[in-house]
């Protein structure tokens, strides 16, 4: 497949993002390979903590946690799904499919890193991807907190916030990146970190995937990801290690999702399930600190 890489001078001096840049070369399932990026901070032999991002940010999000949980003794491993941040971006919306993100994620955190005993934080699509991983690879998890996420598989209605957002998605003339974060943001952001937000993105040519990704959540029964979603969810029901919600108290998109979770899963049962007081639906950007004290916390209290 045909992609393109962001140049390096575009992450030149973010703020708040001081962090070396790891890349792993996988496979693109067409004959080729993929350049993916990834942050792994803290001590090698720590306990891992997964953090994955969403629709249409990149590892940047996580920069407010990212030091709470490494001084919490903790190793960070936040990738850039493909398509997005410092990670190879395909050029056609076709290249986009649920099953290769998901297989790309597999063969960069199980096959290159070769991570156990995980500790998954998935927030949008970082949950979707990482909560079939759970799913379909139970044993690499030690815990999991889901954040403003879900697993859909088709069956329900995912309600008229969701439509009205893949609707904008298909229709605007410019994909707004950085502005749909703002939007997503239940507090301000400065100029400086919506641009970071639109540095992976130098024109509309690298945007295939951002604008790819809202057409690819499951809506209806017949979508082409809905028999491998409900195959994970027998496994993510399973799922009897600890699960915890942690959702911000201001998203329209995920609102109510954490019901679902809290019902289905074995592990969710019993556990203190929070709320992000003050968090839209970006709510690593919101309460970035407040977030991370929350997994710290849960890590240390259930290992």
């Amino acid at each position: 497949m045909e992609t393109l890489r962001t140049p390096d001078d575009r992450f030149a001096g973010l703020p708040g993002y001081p962090f070396d840049p790891h890349y792993a070369e996988i496979d693109d399932g067409d004959g080729g390979t993929l350049r993916v990026h990834y942050l792994d901070e803290g001590e090698r032999d720590a306990p891992v903590v997964l953090l994955m991002h969403g629709e249409p940010s990149w590892s940047f999000l996580y920069r407010k946690m990212i030091p709470v949980l490494t001084g919490a003794g903790l190793r960070i491993v936040a990738p850039d799904l493909v398509g997005f941040g410092r990670s190879d971006k395909p050029t056609e919306r076709s290249d986009y499919t649920f099953a290769r993100h998901v297989e790309w994620m597999r063969a960069l955190l199980f096959d290159h890193l070769d991570l156990h005993d995980v500790t998954l934080v998935g927030q949008d699509w970082g949950g979707l991807i990482g909560l079939r991983l759970v799913g379909e690879h139970p044993e690499r998890f030690a815990r999991v907190v889901a954040a403003n996420t879900f697993l859909p598989t088709g069956d329900t209605d995912p309600g008229e916030a969701f439509f009205a957002w893949q609707r904008f998605s298909q229709e605007v003339d410019v994909f707004p990146t950085g502005g749909i974060v703002r939007g997503g943001c239940a507090k301000p952001i400065s100029p400086e970190v919506e641009a970071a937000y639109d540095a992976p993105f130098p024109d509309e040519s690298y945007k295939a995937g951002a604008r790819q990704f809202p057409m690819l959540v499951p809506s209806r029964p017949d979508d082409p990801a809905h028999d491998d979603n409900v195959a994970a969810w027998v496994g993510l029901a399973a799922f009897d290690r600890p699960f915890l919600c942690a959702f911000s108290d201001s998203d329209p998109i995920t609102k109510g999702a954490d019901r679902t979770l809290k019902e289905r899963i074995a592990g969710a049962q019993g556990q203190p399930h929070t709320t992000i007081v003050g968090g839209g639906h970006f709510l690593q950007e919101d309460c970035g600190e407040d977030l991370a004290k929350v997994v710290a916390d849960f890590v240390a209290s259930t290992s």
